[in-house]
Formats: structure tokens, sequence, C-alpha cells
């Protein structure tokens, strides 16, 4: 039987003939928090809705727990890219919570008081309680977030995918979001995040996973997270890595710097 949550083998997906992920092998770290990093059209948000049947494969077996997705689509949770949500649609954030009960509810069935309850215990985890009435066009983009985020955790799911769900938020917003990550992860699960902002990467995770269009590296982030690998999975693109780059180096070549002679 398995031991992974996830397990992707030889994944490729291509638009119009052109492989937009190839070759992929991957396997998820039980109870870890996973950073997928890479440039603009790697194939980040492509791995992750291949994973979940979003999109076609050209070829390639993905396993969740050992099993389909069917069979374990009650223990995947599923955060997307805000931008690709439909904010105008005419909901409140305890609505948009409820939806992350339907897997158990049924779409006939009516929403019990039951299900509204622990929907705010959602809202309150994220710090959103306050705004459960709100209709969800009128919140901020990181208020946004934290509803979806809550619409996630009220799943009660062994595995998330999250897409960019630092993008846009504040400060504040950022600190809560893998406060609960981290939470999540204390608690068992097992959190795939695709992520942009290289600084706060070892601070975060605790593995990475590099995409361009190939997995470039994979593994604990002490060890995978280097200049080199930064390199071959950014190319030419160097000028988005000069602070990242040179905190690793630093890492990398620890030790005090001779004093300089007076003269």
């Amino acid at each position: 039987m398995s031991s992974s949550p996830l397990e992707v083998d030889d994944l490729t997906i291509a638009y119009h003939r052109k492989p937009v992920l190839w070759d992929i092998d991957f396997a998820a770290v039980p109870q870890s928090l996973t950073a997928i990093l890479g440039p603009n059209g790697a194939g980040k948000s492509t791995f992750i809705k291949a994973s979940l049947n979003l999109l076609p494969r050209a070829s390639g077996r993905i396993r969740f727990f050992g099993g389909t997705y069917e069979a374990s689509r009650q223990r995947v949770g599923y955060v997307p890219q805000r931008e690709t949500v439909d904010w105008d649609f005419p909901v409140d954030a305890l609505d948009v919570v409820c939806m992350g009960l339907y897997g158990q509810i049924g779409w006939i069935r009516r929403v019990t008081r039951d299900h509204r309850l622990k929907a705010m215990q959602a809202l309150e985890q994220v710090g959103m309680a306050d705004f459960a009435h709100r209709q969800i066009r009128q919140l901020s983009g990181g208020q946004q977030q934290r509803v979806f985020l809550a619409r996630a955790l009220v799943q009660k799911a062994d595995l998330y995918f999250m897409d960019e769900p630092f993008a846009g938020v504040d400060a504040a917003t950022e600190q809560a979001i893998i406060e609960t990550l981290r939470t999540l992860r204390r608690q068992g699960c097992t959190i795939l995040v695709v992520h942009h902002d290289l600084q706060t990467v070892p601070a975060y995770f605790d593995h990475v996973l590099l995409l361009n269009t190939r997995v470039v590296a994979a593994g604990p982030t002490p060890e995978t997270f280097t200049t080199e690998n930064l390199r071959k999975t950014y190319g030419g693109r160097l000028t988005l890595l000069d602070e990242a780059t040179q905190a690793l180096v630093n890492r990398e070549q620890p030790g005090p710097r001779p004093e300089k002679r007076s003269r």
C-alpha cells in the first residue's frame, strides 16, 4: 500500500501538441508543507489541475493515498487562484464556506444549522467570523482569500492543493495563512502550495518541488532550495533571484568574513 498522499508517474500535459509538463515524477512526503516553484509558464498550476482531473492528461498515472482521485475526493482540498473565481456570484462568506461541505451534505440536501456552525468555526479559524454575512464581492482580496481557505479547512481534508494563496494579500493575511498551514501540518495534513516569493521559502516550507516543464529538483528545503537548482529552474531570469540567490550564497558559505587590515 502506498505511503504517499500523492504519487505522480510519467505525467505529460500538452496544449495544442506543445508540452506544458513533460514526464513528471513526484511523490509528496506525508505531513509536509511543500512549495511548488518555477517561472511563469513552468506548469505549476497545470500540475495541480491535472492532479485533480481538471485537465486532460497526454500520459501518466496519478494516485491519491494509493488509489484514484474519485475514491479519495473527500480527503482532498483545493484552493484555486483568486483570479479564477467569479466574485460577483450573489453569496456571502458563510455560504462560500458551506460549499466546502457539499461532499458531505450532497447537492440536493439542505444545509443544516450544524453545517453552518462548522462553517463559522472555519471562518473563526482564519479571522473572518465578523464577515460571515458580508457579500464576497464586498470583501478585500486578502479577505476573499481567507474565505476560500476556510472553505478548504471545513472539508477536514488530509491533502491540500493551494494555488498562489499568498498572491495579492497583505502581510497580516499572509501570516494568518501560513500559521493555518502550519497547524494543518501539525495535525497530520500534507499541503502543496504554488508559491512565488523565493525570500520566504526557507521560513515557510520544509519541502520544495522545482518545476520548469520538467522536474528540476524535489526534496527537503535545506538540500534542494540551492543557488544551483534555482539557476537551473529559472534560467536566464536571474533578475528575479538577486536577493534570494544572495541569501542562499550567504547561507551556503557560513563563517566570519576576514577582517580588513588597517593601514
